[in-house]
């Protein structure tokens, strides 16, 4: 590439002070970190430092700039000029460099998906923030709604990594990396023979094939709050999700909860609903003679400080914390709120079903209708 311009065109930066010793030691601390965009007129000073011969390291300085950015930047411009007697020489060219940034610039990839589609982007963000949807739920929530922007998961995460979707951030988002606690305590019941443990549970349970089969677990108010807590049921093949709140987490709420969870159902459905469900050894699942009574169902006990073995209840658990954050009182929470938040977990779209909610699973897979969404999976 040819530079055009005419070798007299330079005025000098001398008389400045520019480029003297206590000069660059004073721009040297001003150095920004990290690289940014060089304009057209730093292009021409750095033309002009390079003819009156200073070196990388003494431009940067000037400049503000990183070295390496210097030596792209001459890279860039490098360009071979003819003298006089017909031989040629390599120098910066800051039209040429200036050339070859304008020409890059137009090829910078295909445009945003989301172009002016601001009911599309208010949607995400509602969703994320006030509705507590991960990126993937608000996607397939949005393709219900019918809109026209169509982006996929990565894509919209580029978005939020690089501030486009307003008031979205990247610590914003659920399931942050959690710090694994060292010495963890927990109050665990005494093991009794009469205690059937998970290893006593049917081997094709495991497999999730069969509906009926649940996972047991209690949240808690925080630290000097009420002891109001959550009785929590994950049904392992569709995630189904039943929440009841309890005025503590005695073993005896427990057994009411369940008492009032088979009057709702009738002796029978509840037999056939609640096959086994598994619990881990708190205290609050120590009464088992009371759990199973009347061999209403089968209670296994996982061992200890293994909440893996039921991982779908432990997932669902970070699920409520999304609305109820860990430490709030749960006492401060009516009914209703809690009904709410067991109907968006069950109607919550869901990746490991393609997008379906446990919900749609339940009413495809088990043949059953229920007449108001709204109200729960499969209570009456």
């Amino acid at each position: 590439m040819e530079c055009k311009r005419s070798a007299g065109w330079h005025r000098g930066l001398g008389g400045h002070g520019l480029g003297s010793p206590l000069h660059l030691k004073k721009r040297e601390k001003q150095m920004i970190k990290g690289r940014k965009h060089i304009t057209e007129k730093q292009r021409y000073q750095i033309e002009a430092y390079r003819k009156s011969g200073k070196t990388v390291k003494e431009i940067a300085a000037l400049m503000g700039k990183c070295e390496r950015t210097i030596y792209y930047e001459l890279k860039r411009g490098k360009t071979e000029l003819l003298n006089s007697d017909l031989t040629t020489r390599t120098e910066y060219c800051a039209d040429v460099a200036q050339q070859k940034t304008d020409y890059n610039a137009t090829a910078h990839g295909r445009d945003l998906k989301l172009e002016n589609d601001y009911d599309f982007i208010n949607y995400i963000a509602d969703q994320i923030i006030k509705n507590h949807c991960s990126p993937y739920a608000a996607l397939e929530k949005s393709k219900k709604e019918g809109f026209k922007t169509n982006i996929c998961l990565r894509t919209l995460y580029n978005y939020i990594k690089l501030g486009l979707i307003p008031g979205v951030t990247q610590n914003k988002l659920p399931y942050k990396k959690r710090k694994v606690k060292k010495n963890p305590v927990k109050k665990v019941c005494a093991r009794n023979a009469i205690k059937p443990s998970i290893e006593d549970r049917e081997k094709a349970i495991k497999s999730r094939n069969k509906y009926g089969h649940w996972e047991m677990d209690t949240v808690y108010s925080g630290k000097n709050r009420s002891k109001a807590s959550l009785l929590v049921l994950t049904e392992r093949k569709y995630r189904k999700e039943i929440i009841i709140k309890m005025p503590d987490r005695k073993a005896a709420s427990v057994v009411k909860a369940l008492d009032r969870l088979e009057r709702s159902y009738g002796k029978r459905k509840f037999r056939e609903t609640f096959k086994t469900i598994t619990v881990d050894n708190g205290v609050e699942f120590s009464d088992y003679e009371n759990l199973i009574k009347y061999d209403r169902t089968k209670i296994y006990y996982c061992h200890p400080f293994c909440s893996g073995e039921r991982g779908s209840n432990e997932n669902q658990n970070k699920m409520i914390r999304r609305w109820i954050r860990k430490g709030e009182d749960i006492g401060k929470y009516s009914k209703k709120d809690i009904e709410k938040i067991e109907n968006w977990i069950n109607h919550y779209p869901r990746k490991m079903f393609g997008g379906l909610s446990s919900y749609e699973m339940f009413v495809q897979n088990e043949q059953r209708t229920e007449t108001d969404p709204d109200s729960g999976i499969g209570k009456k």
